[in-house]
């Protein structure tokens, strides 16, 4: 049995792309949980350990190998920058801050932490917003909103717009920033989330804006791109693929951020074009559901 459990789960996460939906969006939710399978692993190797089996140790080990090949690389790379975000680059947070926050000016406090150059916000409140803005006006004096989401910048916003991916909803933007060497295009979206069905995982919705952002992006003149945000989904998922086939992850460690209590999965990203990411961390809790996610960027 522990053999049996060990290879399978080692096949469908070295052929993860080959798991099927059956309609229930079902390896869309195994991609979003790769990372848990080496809890597989773990089990499989301790159980063949007390009941010294030989087929399972093996299998057990055969899953490991394949574990430390898909995330070795992503673990060795990035994480807080020592010694603060100073230095050149750009440092850049992203936060679902929750419309029920309870204390949104201790949250913005607690993101200008980081030393952010750009902080973009997902769920701001009409209510919420002047308590925001009295934080971070101060260190970032250059700001944009529509709907739900916002974007304050260190640097000159030289136009802004809202970002219609999903006609219904006012929760995505588009601006751009005067950032050192160059003009930046910066996008802010809050996709729609994945709801828990009688049918399966109901992903429709998230995924046409995941396909009209990704045409938004065909349409960008800008070399330079970051998109911040809440994306509902990881970045393994292949529905973000439309996303990730033109942008690239900002990826360090694992980063979970959603749910804050207890992160499971990595919800919150920052992708960019024409920009790398040299580290990638995510910030202490605050009162929101999510943890905040940042990352430094250079040319």
């Amino acid at each position: 049995m522990g053999a049996a459990l060990g290879l399978l789960t080692a096949l469908a996460l070295g052929g993860h792309r080959l798991v099927p939906e059956l309609g229930l969006g079902l390896g869309s939710l195994w991609e979003s949980a790769l990372p848990w399978s080496g809890l597989v692993a773990v089990a499989v190797l301790l159980c063949a350990a007390l009941r010294r089996a030989p087929a399972a140790a093996c299998a057990g080990g055969v899953l490991a190998v394949v574990w430390a090949v898909v995330f070795g690389p992503l673990l060795l790379h990035g994480g807080a920058p020592a010694g603060g975000a100073g230095g050149m680059g750009l440092t850049v947070v992203t936060h679902n801050v929750n419309a029920a926050n309870p204390d949104p000016a201790g949250t913005a406090r607690a993101l200008l932490a980081a030393g952010p150059d750009l902080v973009a916000l997902e769920e701001v409140t009409d209510a919420a917003l002047p308590a925001y803005q009295g934080v971070l006006d101060r260190a970032l004096p250059h700001h944009a909103r529509t709907g739900t989401v916002a974007l304050w910048s260190r640097y000159p916003v030289t136009e802004s717009r809202r970002l219609v991916i999903d006609p219904g909803w006012n929760r995505s933007l588009r601006a751009e920033v005067q950032a050192p060497g160059g003009p930046l295009a910066v996008y802010v979206a809050h996709l729609a989330s994945v709801r828990a069905t009688v049918s399966g995982f109901a992903t429709a919705h998230r995924d046409r804006d995941i396909t009209a952002l990704a045409r938004a992006l065909d349409d960008e003149p800008l070399r330079r791109v970051v998109l911040l945000g809440d994306l509902n989904t990881a970045a393994e998922d292949r529905a973000l693929v439309p996303l990730t086939s033109r942008l690239a992850p900002a990826r360090g460690g694992f980063g979970f951020s959603w749910p804050a209590a207890l992160p499971l999965v990595r919800i919150d990203h920052v992708l960019t074009r024409g920009l790398a990411a040299t580290d990638t961390w995510t910030l202490p809790a605050t009162p929101s559901d999510h943890r905040p996610v940042a990352a430094r960027l250079t040319a």
